[in-house]
C-alpha cells in the first residue's frame, strides 16, 4: 500500500506555473495533478481523492470562482486558495464569501505558499478530527472512532488509553477484516505525533527486490531506472508514525536489516552511504500466526520480540457479537449519508439474523451488507428481506445437500468453502451494488462513480471484471 500523502490539485492555464508551483509542492512532499481549466479540474476531482484545490481565478471554459462553487458544492470542506495576478479587494471578498480558504497573488512567493499550504491542510484534518469526535459524543459506546462495549473492546480501550502517547512499538494481529488500520490510526492521532506523518505500508503488496528500496529508499544511479533520489518509507514517516500491513511477509533477508532500522533509529539508502537518522514510532499488523512463522524459519525471533512490545489483539467479528447492533446502525447511517437514502431503523428480526449470522470476513463484510441492504431498500425500515439470503435461514446461496458438498461434485475443507462462500457473495454483492448505481444514474459511468465514491477507471476496470458492459439496456431502466 502507498503512503498516505496529501492530493493537491493545482489548476491554471499557465503551463510554466503549473510545472513550477507543482515541482515546489512535490518537492515538500505532496502528490500533486494538474489541470489547464476548471472543466478539467472538475473531471479530476470526480476521478480522485483531493484534499486541496489551488487554482487561478481567470480561465478560460470554467473560471476559477465557478471552479470553487462547485468545488465547495461537492464536497463542503476541501480547501480551495485562489491565486491569481487580478488581485482586487472586491475579488478577494467575493471569494472568500464563497469559500475560498485563502487568496494569494502572482508573482507568489514560495514561502507564502508553503505556510497557506500547510494551514489549509491543517484545517481539513482539524475538520475530519472534530467529525469524528462528534461522531463519538452523539453515539454511545463509541472510543478512538472504534464502536463497540463487549469485553473484547473494552481491554483494547484500556490498552490504547495506556500506550496511544507513547514512542512504544506495538503488534496488532487479527484476522482481515477485524479493523488494524483503524485501531493503528487510532494510536497515531491519539499521540504526540498527530500532527505528523502517518505513513501506510502494505508489505505483501512490495516486489521482494524493492522491499528495500521502497522502505529505505535510494540514490541516484544506485540501479538501472534510478534517475533520481527517493526518500523511502521510514524516511517519510521521520517525526510520526509507520504502519508495516502484512509484516509477515517480509523476506528474511531483509528482516536483518530492518531490525537493525528498529534497533539503531538509523539507515542507509540504497546506494548510498550517508546514515539517515530518523524518528519513527512503528506499529506492525498481520493476520498470520508469527509464531508459527518463526518455527517455520521464515520470520525472525529477535525481530517478532523487538515488535511485540505491546501485542494487540483484535476480536473477529463473531467473539464479539453483541457490538454487532450498534456497527449495523453506524453502517446505516454511513450508507444513508453515501447513498442518499433514510433509512430511520432496523427491525428486531433483521438485527437477530445479523447477530447470528458467523462473519467471516468480520467488520468489511458487515458494512459491505448493511450497504447492500439500505441500498435495496424501499422504506425507511431495514427488514430480513433487505438482507442477503445468505444470512436468512433456509435461503443461504451455498446450500447444498450435504455439508461440504462443492459444485463439481467434490469435497473441500470448511476453511476453504468458507472462503470462496465469502468471495462469491462479495462479487454478487460488488455487483449488485453498480447494476443499482448505474440505473440510478441512467448508465452514466462518471455519475455512478461519484455515487460509489470510486475513480471512474476503477469503476471500468470492476465493470470489465465482472463483464458489465457501459451500454446495457437495463441501466436506462
Amino acid at each position: 500500500m502507498l503512503p498516505e500523502r496529501k492530493q493537491i490539485l493545482v489548476v491554471d492555464d499557465e503551463p510554466n506555473l503549473r510545472r513550477v508551483l507543482g515541482a515546489q509542492l512535490m518537492r515538500d512532499g505532496y502528490d500533486v495533478h494538474t489541470a489547464e481549466d476548471g472543466e478539467q479540474a472538475l473531471q479530476t476531482l470526480q476521478d480522485h481523492h483531493i484534499d486541496l484545490v489551488i487554482t487561478d481565478l481567470r480561465m478560460p471554459k470554467v473560471d476559477g470562482m465557478e471552479l470553487l462553487r462547485r468545488s465547495v458544492a461537492m464536497d463542503a470542506d476541501l480547501p480551495v486558495i485562489m491565486i491569481t495576478a487580478h488581485a482586487t479587494v472586491d475579488n478577494a471578498v467575493e471569494a472568500l464569501k464563497t469559500g475560498a480558504f485563502d487568496y494569494i497573488t502572482k508573482p507568489f512567493d514560495q514561502a507564502e505558499v508553503r505556510v497557506v499550504v500547510g494551514k489549509a491542510l491543517r484545517t481539513r484534518d482539524l475538520s475530519a478530527y472534530d467529525a469524528r469526535r462528534s461522531l463519538e459524543d452523539s453515539t454511545p459506546h463509541v472510543r478512538y472512532g472504534i464502536i463497540g462495549f463487549s469485553s473484547g473492546i473494552r481491554e483494547l480501550y484500556a490498552v490504547l488509553d495506556r500506550v496511544a502517547d507513547t514512542p512504544t512499538n506495538v503488534l496488532i494481529t487479527g484476522e482481515s477484516g477485524t479493523g488494524k488500520e483503524l485501531v493503528a490510526r487510532a494510536l497515531h492521532e491519539n499521540s504526540s505525533r498527530a500532527g505528523r506523518p502517518f505513513i501506510k505500508v502494505n508489505c505483501a503488496a512490495i516486489p521482494r527486490d524493492l522491499m528495500e528500496s521502497e522502505l529505505f529508499g535510494y540514490e541516484r544511479g544506485a540501479f538501472t531506472g534510478a534517475v533520481g533520489s527517493k526518500p523511502g518509507r521510514f524516511e517519510l514517516a521521520s517525526g510520526g508514525t509507520l504502519l508495516l500491513d502484512e509484516i509477515g511477509s517480509i523476506p528474511v533477508e531483509m528482516q536483518v536489516k530492518l531490525l537493525r532500522a528498529l534497533q539503531e533509529s538509523e539507515f542507509e539508502r540504497v546506494g548510498g552511504i550517508k546514515t539517515i537518522r530518523v524518528d519513527v514510532r512503528l506499529i506492525a499488523a498481520t493476520n498470520s500466526d508469527l509464531k508459527k512463522d518463526i518455527e517455520t524459519g521464515s520470520f525472525r525471533e529477535d525481530l517478532f520480540y523487538r515488535l511485540n512490545v505491546v501485542p494487540i489483539r483484535l476480536p473477529s467479528l463473531r467473539e464479539r457479537a453483541e457490538d454487532i447492533p450498534p456497527l449495523a446502525r453506524h453502517f446505516i447511517e454511513r450508507s444513508n449519508a453515501r447513498l442518499s437514502k433514510h433509512i430511520q431503523s432496523i427491525v428486531p428480526e433483521a438485527e437477530q439474523l445479523l447477530v447470528k449470522h458467523p462473519w467471516p470476513g468480520n467488520i468489511r463484510e458487515l458494512e459491505n451488507v448493511i450497504e447492500r441492504a439500505v441500498l435495496f431498500c424501499d422504506d425507511d425500515v431495514l427488514r430480513p428481506t433487505d438482507l442477503p439470503p445468505e444470512l436468512r435461514p433456509g435461503e443461504g446461496a451455498f446450500a447444498t445437500g450435504e455439508e461440504g458438498a462443492t459444485a463439481s461434485g467434490g469435497t473441500s475443507s470448511p476453511a476453504e468453502g468458507l472462503k470462496e462462500q465469502v468471495k462469491a457473495a462479495m462479487s454478487r454483492l460488488e455487483r449488485d451494488l453498480i447494476i443499482k448505481a448505474l440505473r440510478q444514474t441512467r448508465g452514466n459511468v462518471t455519475h455512478a462513480a461519484r455515487l460509489l465514491k470510486i475513480s471512474r477507471k476503477g469503476l471500468q476496470l470492476k465493470m470489465k471484471e465482472l463483464n458489465l458492459r457501459e451500454r446495457d439496456e437495463r441501466f436506462d431502466s
